[in-house]
């Protein structure tokens, strides 16, 4: 081991004091077919699989320890080649980045990114073949230390699988970016670099990692490490030789590269430089010169270290990951009552996929009510079609298909249906007073322990249960469509609810698998209400004169998944408009009702769009339906005017107390409305151009929360 390597180890771990460091254990076997005695190295952390392995300095320095062991041995002639595998069911899932955001200097993120390739470099620089068992989950730095191997099998039970550096505001820093595309072509390489970290970090599973020839052997998980030694020993006796494709590293390798820009355009709209500096050193990669690779993965790792985008992206991961699983303001679970049979109120499509995901979720029966045979034979059609679906998928098999839909039910007469039933759950239209007489039907027949949900968007939790005897038991609970996607569950404690109900509530979202949030009773709650002032602030700036595309234009550099006016068109403009119409009536001072939204919905309109060329374009005749003013910002004054809106709104959302912290308004949004990891939601982003300051005169977040430390 270099001195170099060990003092750079040595200062990161000094500052990270608190890291879970990694061991890397080596034994000695002998390899069967008499191929010869084998060094294999066995990364792990001393915990089960809930606690992954991961590289942090003190980690690497012992990586860095096993390979001198091994490095001695293979010069002496005493070994045949290196093995590196996992503990059970993890490989290792990449550099620790609780470590990461501690760091406040370029030199010390330097080390970092220095560290990692001084440590793994020596595998490919050992005398003898070396080889990386990925028998479990493999991320980042652990598909890294992997590619620095000779060659490398995969377990087809490998449940995930990928370099989601891009998705965090990082590169793949520890030799991703230059080896991969080496090894199996830059097309390949963008998309897993690239194009499954832009969609939501998508994972690959241990079949397509051999398909794509990042591993060259694919064995069952039973016996999986057996397995790869009897390969092993075949290809050292030369009885297995592994032939890799040829690198078309001509017009191939740019026109990848091309791809990978058009992807991240598409998703970030150059908002974001991680995936820009991936593709820059994948382009760099194309002659083959690997160290060159190596020195600007490391200058590209410390420098995005140093920017805002990694430390929201940690940030957000944190959000998803802790956060999420562990609500702020929830009542003991102890409190919570089981919940054995679910009741579900109308059976329109979203009452249909809320009978489908509770049914899938909790498999109690579920039963569907509405006001007449013909909808709630359809309600449960959809929910029997949608389990067939999965069976065809093969995601069940026909014995729980069997009983899935055994469980499902439809009955016009609440009584019947909702006697004992121990959670019931509202899907009725948005208007207070007919969810206020579905209220009284319902608590007229159902037990008295039995928890009242609304999945209303909008109206009052409290007003709907202002005229019931028991309105304790009444909770919101707002799903985000599509049910089955969008993690983001609100839910909404009323005037009256007790801490029994609420708890019950958060021990169903469990069940559920969703991200609970708790939020007061206040109009539009969270999501909607920040949505509504976002799009109102567009709608308002066309209404005075700007130009639409220059509207929409002006949002652009904020990354998100899509414009403002394609999700008006998703969410429906007829609902956009009566949201708006809720919060106009709450904060008229603040929320409008747009004259051109409001004829674009008498006009039965989809949308503001039309696609026959296949990109949105305009449609004429809601161009002809537009009215507007002579007022027209350029780009950057409508990106001001909206963020400024948005600040201001979070700023009266966090004194009103809709939710406990800024952390909660960020995590609503990345797992309701797919707001930009890289963005951190939204607050930290508000932070970082000085919106927060310049509006409500201070940050939402402390300095080093989602930024550097001061």
């Amino acid at each position: 081991m270099s001195t170099t390597t060990t003092e750079l180890l040595k200062g990161a771990a000094e500052l990270f004091p608190d890291e879970v460091v990694t061991q890397a254990h080596v034994r000695h076997l002998d390899l069967p077919q008499g191929a010869g005695r084998f060094a294999l190295i066995t990364l792990d952390n001393g915990f089960d699989h809930t606690k992954p392995t991961t590289f942090g300095p003190g980690s690497l320095a012992n990586l860095n320890a096993a390979i001198d062991q091994v490095e001695k041995e293979a010069a002496e002639g005493t070994i045949v080649g290196v093995g590196i595998t996992g503990k059970p069911f993890i490989f290792a899932v990449g550099a620790d980045l609780k470590g990461v955001e501690l760091l406040k200097h370029h030199e010390d993120a330097l080390a970092i990114g220095k560290g990692g390739h001084e440590v793994f470099k020596r595998l490919s620089g050992l005398a003898v073949p070396t080889f990386a068992y990925y028998n479990g989950a493999a991320m980042g730095g652990g598909v890294e230390v992997g590619l620095h191997c000779s060659y490398r099998t995969v377990s087809k039970a490998l449940p995930a699988f990928s370099l989601p550096e891009v998705f965090l505001g990082l590169v793949p820093g520890w030799g991703g970016c230059a080896l991969l595309p080496n090894l199996i072509g830059a097309d390949k390489a963008v998309s897993v670099i690239i194009e499954n970290s832009l969609n939501q970090n998508r994972q690959l599973k241990g079949k397509q990692v051999f398909e794509l020839g990042i591993a060259d052997a694919l064995f069952e998980g039973a016996d999986f490490l057996e397995q790869s030694l009897i390969w092993t020993a075949s290809v050292l006796n030369g009885k297995t030789e592994v032939v890799r494709p040829e690198i078309d590293r001509g017009e191939g390798w740019d026109a990848a590269v091309a791809r990978g820009r058009a992807i991240a355009d598409s998703k970030v709209h150059g908002a974001a430089p991680a995936a820009y500096r991936a593709l820059e050193i994948i382009a760099a990669a194309k002659d083959g010169d690997l160290q060159q690779g190596f020195d600007a993965e490391d200058v590209a790792l410390a420098d995005l270290i140093m920017g805002g985008e990694l430390r929201a992206g940690i940030y957000s991961f944190n959000l998803v990951q802790k956060r999420g699983k562990r609500p702020a303001g929830a009542p003991d679970k102890n409190l919570a009552r089981p919940v054995t049979k679910v009741g579900v109120v109308g059976a329109g499509l979203m009452a249909s996929q809320l009978a489908l995901l509770f049914l899938r979720r909790l498999e109690v029966p579920v039963v569907l009510t509405d006001i007449d045979q013909e909808r709630v034979d359809k309600g449960v059609g959809y929910v029997h079609e949608e389990i067939d679906k999965l069976l065809l998928k093969g995601r069940v098999n026909q014995d729980k298909a069997n009983r899935l839909k055994g469980l499902v039910s439809g009955v016009l007469d609440k009584a019947e249906g909702f006697s004992d039933a121990d959670f019931i759950i509202e899907a009725v239209f948005e208007e207070i007073g007919v969810k206020q007489q579905v209220f009284a039907e319902v608590e007229a027949v159902a037990p008295a322990h039995a928890i009242l949900a609304t999945n209303t968007s909008s109206l009052s939790v409290s007003e709907m249960a202002s005229k019931l005897k028991h309105p304790e038991r009444v909770v919101g609970f707002h799903f985000f469509n599509p049910v089955a996607i969008l993690p983001l569950l609100e839910i909404v404690r009323g005037e009256q609810t007790d801490d029994a109900s609420l708890a019950t509530a958060f021990g169903v979202a469990k069940k559920l698998k969703k991200t609970a949030v708790l939020v007061k009773d206040a109009p539009a709650f969270v999501v909607n209400r920040i949505l509504t002032r976002f799009m109102g602030e567009i709608q308002n700036v066309i209404d005075e004169g700007t130009p639409v595309a220059v509207a929409e234009k002006g949002v652009e550099p904020l990354g998100l998944p899509m414009s403002p006016l394609v999700l008006l068109e998703l969410v429906g403009p007829a609902i956009g408009l009566h949201v708006s119409e809720t919060l106009n009536r709450a904060f008229p001072e603040r929320f409008t009702v747009s004259p051109n939204l409001t004829a674009v919905v008498k006009a039965g309109k989809r949308g503001f769009y039309v696609y026959d060329s296949g990109k949105p374009e305009l449609d004429p005749e809601v161009a002809a339906l537009l009215k507007q003013g002579d007022s027209v910002l350029t780009e950057e004054q409508v990106r001001d005017r909206v963020l400024d809106a948005v600040a201001q709104e979070i700023g009266l959302m966090l004194d009103e107390g809709v939710v406990a912290e800024a952390q909660d308004i960020d995590l609503c949004l990345i797992t309701g409305a797919g707001w930009p990891f890289h963005l951190g939601g939204i607050t930290p982003y508000l932070d970082r151009e000085g919106v927060s300051e310049r509006v409500n005169g201070k940050r939402f977040l402390a300095q080093g929360v989602a930024s550097v430390p001061a």
